[in-house]
């Protein structure tokens, strides 16, 4: 990892996919990410991004829909593993290693895929992380969440309290969705809940 890289996170995510050690993947599609495809809702979308990426197979699912799909991780060995992966597929995908914090797409998205990331950056990062994803996106653009819910202190993955979460994302910038919010349990995670939400920048 670059300074920066360091600075912005102290935990190495290098040495965990390289050593294999990585018990919040899934190992397959999110059921939020399978539900979502269901019942339509990528179908308006050309273009994506996928931040904090790993070795979710998400990102060769959104370039097999026929995304623009980018994505990006810290870890060498997690972009080398998307890239595998993609090419034995015969899909494409923009993938870069480092700090997307820093990142600015030519031109704007129209989504980006809110699985890990959010969860893995310290919370003084999570104000930085929002005025990226206003960078990034569209006006209309969508941000499909996905808030860990944790009650310990710590992390990561650090816990993403739905009113915390409302003032990372005000109704002034952000558009909620009404009613309550899908509940999808992590079996890796003891059972917690990851929150699925789908945000509309205004």
């Amino acid at each position: 990892m670059t300074g920066k890289d360091e600075e912005r996170s102290a935990f190495d995510w290098e040495a965990r996919f390289a050593d294999d050690d990585a018990p919040w993947e899934r190992g397959q599609m999110h059921p939020a990410f399978l539900h979502w495809k269901e019942t339509g809702a990528f179908d308006q979308i050309g273009s994506i991004v996928v931040p904090g990426c790993g070795r979710a197979p998400e990102v060769a699912g959104f370039a097999e829909m026929g995304l623009k799909t980018h994505a990006a991780d810290l870890s060498e060995t997690a972009i080398n593993w998307q890239r595998k992966h993609l090419d034995e597929c015969n899909l494409t995908a923009e993938l870069f290693t480092g700090d997307i914090l820093d990142w600015t797409p030519a031109e704007p998205v129209d989504a980006v895929y809110e699985q890990t990331f959010l969860c893995a950056i310290h919370p003084r990062l999570r104000e930085t992380y929002e005025a990226a994803l206003l960078r990034w996106l569209r006006p209309g653009g969508q941000v499909f969440a996905l808030f860990m819910q944790k009650e310990e202190r710590g992390g990561p993955p650090y816990g993403c309290p739905i009113g915390v979460m409302h003032t990372v994302f005000p109704e002034n910038r952000w558009i909620w969705p009404e009613g309550e919010l899908t509940a999808w349990p992590h079996p890796s995670l003891g059972g917690k809940a990851e929150l699925g939400a789908i945000l509309t920048r205004r």
